[in-house]
């Protein structure tokens, strides 16, 4: 893989690159998950039905997010 140097980039051409990059990651998350479920689908036959999940996945959250989820105040029972 080449390497690219982040700091000489404009911030289009950043956005971009994390654009593509979103692009790509989804496109191999959705193709892993097809594989799964396949292999879920063949692993059913030998045994009790395999539950299969109809929420999408949840994008965990940042580690930015969290700080500032716990530094919130919280109402105190008196």
């Amino acid at each position: 893989m080449a390497m690219i140097d982040l700091d000489s980039l404009s911030i289009e051409e950043l956005a971009s690159l994390r654009e593509h990059a979103s692009d790509k990651l989804f496109e191999k998350v959705a193709a892993r998950r097809a594989e799964l479920e396949a292999e879920l689908d063949r692993l059913a036959q030998y045994g009790k039905p395999v539950k299969k999940s109809d929420a999408a996945p949840v994008a965990k959250a940042k580690k930015s997010d969290e700080v500032k989820e716990t530094k919130e105040p919280v109402a105190r029972a008196a």
